[in-house]
């Protein structure tokens, strides 16, 4: 019985993983993409961000 839950966690674990993996790809991309517009519409020598 213990080996079967062991099994199990473990899978929830990778497949949770997984999941959160797959997010955070799309949450760096849209950082990127942020960064990069950005980067191309600042004005002159100043910051386009506040912080």
């Amino acid at each position: 019985m213990v080996p079967l839950l062991l099994v199990l966690l473990l899978i929830l674990v990778l497949f949770g993983a997984g999941f959160a993996v797959e997010v955070l790809w799309y949450v760096a991309i849209a950082v990127l993409v942020l960064w990069l517009l950005g980067f191309l519409m600042r004005s002159g020598n100043g910051r386009w961000y506040r912080w």
